[in-house]
């Protein structure tokens, strides 16, 4: 059975055009007798943006989970995201739904016995990657704390606070104050908590 295949094709920016990913990657399916379903394109989009600023990328996902084709082929790892996190992410819903990943720059083809391998291996660094990102974080708030740094939001002045106390008087809830105002509904939220209770 012909191998169903959609192609992913994504540019940063505007003055630059898919049509190289397109033609490399439809020779390639070409040569390996894949037929192509459906091509997915986030034209001048950069790659550091999520799924939700991606069009493109969200509807393939979708399809991913309707299971509407076997592979994704893609020009090169940095199409699909920024980060190994990002990478591992996607390759895990794939990998959930049995779609397989081919990465055209990297030779990377994860229906394969060495592309399972590596995609194993992507794991491991995808945790190292999360790990030393968590010791950064952590190791730069205890800096700032030692340092005399107040963490957390920044309090809003006290005329901010006495207009939502009044609001609150008058009937407004959270939200509305929150819209009112022009604030998080977590400040309002706040400064209800930090109104003396009457004794």
């Amino acid at each position: 059975m012909q191998k169903r295949v959609a192609i992913y094709l994504r540019v940063s920016t505007s003055k630059q055009d898919t049509e190289n990913q397109l033609h490399e990657l439809s020779a390639v399916a070409d040569r390996s007798g894949w037929d192509i379903w459906k091509i997915y394109e986030d034209a001048g989009i950069s790659g550091a943006k999520g799924r939700d600023k991606r069009p493109g990328l969200d509807a393939m996902m979708k399809a991913v989970n309707a299971k509407q084709f076997d592979l994704v082929a893609t020009w090169s790892v940095d199409r699909l995201g920024r980060s190994l996190t990002d990478l591992l992410g996607i390759l895990q819903e794939l990998k959930e739904k049995g779609v397989d990943l081919f990465l055209h720059q990297q030779g990377l083809d994860t229906s394969t016995t060495a592309g399972k391998a590596m995609f194993q291996m992507l794991g491991v660094f995808a945790e190292f990657e999360r790990g030393i990102i968590r010791e950064r974080v952590k190791a730069g708030l205890a800096r700032a704390r030692a340092n005399g740094t107040k963490l957390g939001r920044r309090r809003v002045g006290q005329a901010v606070e006495a207009q939502i106390l009044e609001l609150k008087a008058k009937g407004d809830g959270i939200l509305k104050i929150g819209q009112k105002l022009g604030i998080g509904t977590s400040v309002v939220q706040r400064v209800f908590k930090q109104e003396p209770r009457p004794s």
